[in-house]
């Protein structure tokens, strides 16, 4: 009687389970098939990451090579911009080997890719409308790149923000204004630029001279300081160029002056014409009057 009460029911089926476990774990680590097929999943995983690494380096010297290409076949060239786009085509290549490395990794191990593409593709998509802003300079930003609208060092201005570009992001980029303001602007905001770096400019000077002045003295003068101005300043491309009267009227004539300059050096050039010529005329202002008080002596 006491030893039946000392009995606890189920006793007996907790010991089999506990054998089974054993010998479920034991012929799990004994199965030879099994480790084959691990061994075999593992070889194949390895030689998959192996073949993305090979993979993912030529496409990098495919990249290096091209623009390097592109880079000689090109003047004026800011070499910063193609180290830009390299970088951003390097890592699209190194994410999507890599993605779907992982992907053929994990049909190594029998896992349902399907729903995990449509899973992906959902939280994509919900990401996307969640975030349409982030999306767009992102977006816009690789195409600025890409189509090599503007790089760094360049002056351009959008909208009524104006200076020299000092970064372009992925989603943003910053402008330092002359008076140094530094301006971050989206890139999803950037519609229109004004690119001041890229082509030769043209200055364009107009100078009031008073009627006391005849036409061809005035153009001699000017001629002579001009060419005189052209020797000394190196951002002139040739020669400033006399087109000849633009306005009259009955106090003054003024006189157009034009030159080719190197990008982003036309307000330089314009005020060292300006100067030149003020200088001139008043050179020969001092020469005339000094030469009219000699005679009344």
């Amino acid at each position: 009687m006491r030893n039946q009460a000392l009995e606890i029911p189920g006793t007996e089926d907790a010991v089999e389970e506990v054998i089974a476990f054993k010998d479920a774990v034991w012929n799990w680590l004994t199965d030879s098939q099994m480790w084959m097929d691990v061994l075999y999943a593992g070889i194949r995983i390895i030689i998959i990451f192996l073949l993305t690494r090979l993979i993912i380096r030529i496409v990098y010297k495919v990249i290096d090579r091209s623009l390097t290409r592109q880079g000689n076949s090109r003047l004026n060239l800011n070499p910063r911009r193609f180290v830009t786009v390299g970088e951003l085509l390097k890592n699209v290549t190194s994410f999507v080997c890599n993605f779907v490395m992982v992907l053929i990794v994990l049909g190594e191990f029998n896992f349902e890719i399907a729903p995990l593409l449509a899973s992906a593709g959902v939280l994509g998509l919900a990401i996307g409308f969640g975030a349409q802003s982030l999306v767009k300079d992102i977006i816009t930003g690789f195409f600025i790149i890409l189509e090599d609208q503007f790089a760094v060092g360049d002056v351009i201005q959008t909208g009524t923000f104006k200076g020299t570009v000092e970064m372009i992001g992925i989603r943003t980029t910053r402008i330092v204004s002359h008076t140094g303001e530094l301006f971050i602007l989206p890139n999803g905001s950037i519609s229109t630029v004004t690119n001041y770096s890229v082509s030769n400019a043209l200055a364009v000077v107009d100078l009031p001279i008073k009627n006391e002045r005849t036409l061809e003295d005035t153009l001699q003068l000017m001629k002579k300081v001009l060419v005189n101005i052209q020797e000394k300043n190196t951002n002139m491309i040739s020669a400033p160029n006399v087109l000849g009267i633009q306005s009259l009227s009955t106090s003054e004539y003024v006189i157009r002056i034009v030159a080719e300059c190197l990008p982003n050096t036309k307000g330089e050039v314009e005020s060292q014409i300006q100067m030149g010529v003020k200088q001139a005329l008043e050179h020969e202002e001092a020469r005339i009057q000094a030469e009219r008080d000699k005679v009344q002596a």
